[in-house]
């Protein structure tokens, strides 16, 4: 059979790999897995500016470093695969395509022990798009600043730095690329890679976490400080699940494992500090699954798709830690900031595991979002409680007398005839709130029920009822809203006062408890407000 050696064509190929869909954070992130598995104990990261506003990027390791035949093995696209299939670096790939997605030239500066020569070879996009059209690797000389910064990490030993110049795609143009605006800019990118660097290699830069090397990350001279998503030593944190949960890899039954937790972080008052809360990022964004390959954290802040993220899921987190021999089984990506689930597991997880820390993780934000109704829904009533009360003679169809204030029992008297019923016999808690109460529960969690304040008919609103919370909280800053939904369940509740008799007293009841059933079904797919804490 004919065959022919076709090889891609360098100017196509090498554009057309700037543009695998990398974030900057990402590709820092894949740059310093190289340095990690190069088992280094020492990252330096430096981003500068100079005048004109050019940026150049610095990573540089005291690692085991390369020879010549290691570097050119390390600067191939598709480079040999590393012999630990742990390995932080998977693909090959990551150097050059993570480096080549923000810059048009690639250097690595290595060195592999003392008293050997570093050496340097580079990527020149523009050299080979313009001038060579073709695979060629340039070996230029080290300037002095990558020198000194070699000597700086390395202490004279093993060790190796990563260069982006011709830096095109990490910042948008400014009018004044170097100024004061562009400047500022950068700055934010680098605190933003700061907070992408501590949470993604939390457990290599954390001492007491004792099963992953630990590393020091400087990022322009300063040291980054680990971050962990799970706020461990805040007392209020719950570990409320845990599994080690064995996995068969292949047909001939090799088995594997991986570890799961759920926790259910604080929620604001219940943080040691205010700085601990600030710290521990409560937002709709950081909730979820935290997937963590061999000790390298890669996906984060979200459900792999079997629920939305909601306000009422923030204070659940789930670390999910696997090894290498489930990289197949998971699909981990090029980038490795994804993966993909098994049916089977994707099943277990959202069935079996997740349930239970759910409703822990719920029912700490409904306690605390229950004690923050009430606040926000104070005083929303009072409109409705004028409205209603400047009506009541002329709308009332009942009249009630209290018999028996001590255990609720009131004379009703319709057009049904008189009866003796038991309602809630209140006095106001408040001046004028005589109509409308909210309250924080009524009984079989029914959203409403007519009662009697100071003598006048009223109604009580359940404000831990999911119609209260979903439908009422976002309106409460809208007065018309407010008083119209107040006004139909006072109406409802004079209504039943009006028709009720001995023997429609059950069915009425019966009546209220299924329609507040059926209300909380139907707001169930409606969003949860976003309730200022504050």
């Amino acid at each position: 059979m004919k065959t022919k050696n076709l090889p891609p064509r360098a100017t196509r190929m090498i554009e057309g790999l700037r543009d695998t869909g990398y974030e900057f954070n990402t590709a820092m992130a894949d740059v310093i897995d190289n340095s990690i598995a190069a088992n280094a104990s020492s990252i330096e990261i430096d981003i500068l500016m100079d005048f004109a506003g050019d940026i150049s990027i610095y990573i540089a390791d005291n690692g085991c470093g390369m020879n010549e035949q290691g570097l050119d093995d390390a600067m191939t696209y598709g480079s040999l695969e590393r012999p630990d299939p742990s390995s932080l670096g998977k693909f090959g790939l990551g150097l050059k395509t993570a480096s080549t997605a923000f810059c048009r030239c690639l250097s690595v500066i290595t060195r592999a022990g003392a008293g050997i020569d570093p050496i340097k070879a580079r990527w020149d996009l523009d050299y080979i798009s313009d001038v060579a059209k073709d695979w060629v690797l340039q070996f230029p000389e080290i300037d002095p600043y990558e020198l000194e910064l070699l000597e700086k990490v390395t202490g004279g030993s093993s060790g190796t730095i990563v260069v982006w110049e011709n830096v095109d795609r990490v910042m948008k143009a400014y009018s004044d690329q170097g100024g004061p605006h562009a400047r500022k800019a950068l700055d934010k990118i680098v605190d933003n890679l700061r907070e992408h660097v501590a949470m993604v290699f939390e457990r290599f830069l954390d001492t007491n976490f004792t099963t992953a090397p630990n590393v020091v990350i400087k990022l322009n001279q300063d040291p980054v400080i680990p971050w962990d998503p799970f706020c461990k030593s805040e007392p209020e944190t719950k570990l409320v699940a845990k599994k080690i949960q064995p996995v068969i890899i292949d047909e001939y039954g090799a088995k594997t494992t991986f570890d799961i937790k759920a926790y259910v972080i604080p929620r604001k008052e219940g943080f040691t500090s205010e700085d601990a809360w600030k710290l521990a990022k409560l937002n709709n964004d950081m909730q979820g699954f935290y997937i963590y390959r061999e000790n390298r954290l890669i996906h984060y802040g979200d459900w792999l798709g079997m629920f939305r993220n909601e306000p009422h899921g923030t204070l659940l987190r789930i670390e999910f830690s696997f090894d290498h021999t489930l990289d197949d089984a998971f699909n981990v990506d090029i980038k490795k900031s994804r993966i993909m689930l098994t049916g089977e597991l994707y099943n277990w997880l959202k069935e079996k595991f997740l349930p239970a820390p759910r409703r822990v993780g719920d029912d700490r934000y409904r306690k605390g979002v229950s004690s923050t109704v009430n606040k926000v829904s104070k005083g929303a009533h009072d409109g409705s409680n004028a409205g209603i009360g400047s009506r009541e003679k002329e709308v009332q169809i009942s009249k009630i007398e209290v018999k028996n204030p001590g255990v609720n029992e009131v004379e009703v008297t319709n057009k049904k005839g008189k009866f003796t019923i038991k309602i809630p016999v209140i006095d106001p808690v408040k001046e004028g709130e005589l109509f409308v109460q909210p309250v924080e529960s009524i009984d079989e969690g029914m959203l409403w029920e007519p009662c009697i304040i100071g003598e006048h008919h009223a109604v009580r609103i359940n404000t831990k009822h999911s119609y209260y919370h979903k439908v009422y909280v976002p309106n409460l800053a809208s007065g018309v809203t407010i008083q119209g939904m107040d006004s139909l369940l006072w109406a409802l509740s004079e209504a039943e006062l009006g028709t009720i008799n001995d023997s429609t007293r059950y069915h009425l009841k019966e009546l209220r408890y299924e329609v507040s059933k059926i209300l909380r079904r139907l707001v169930e797919d409606l969003p949860e407000p976003e309730i200022n804490n504050e």
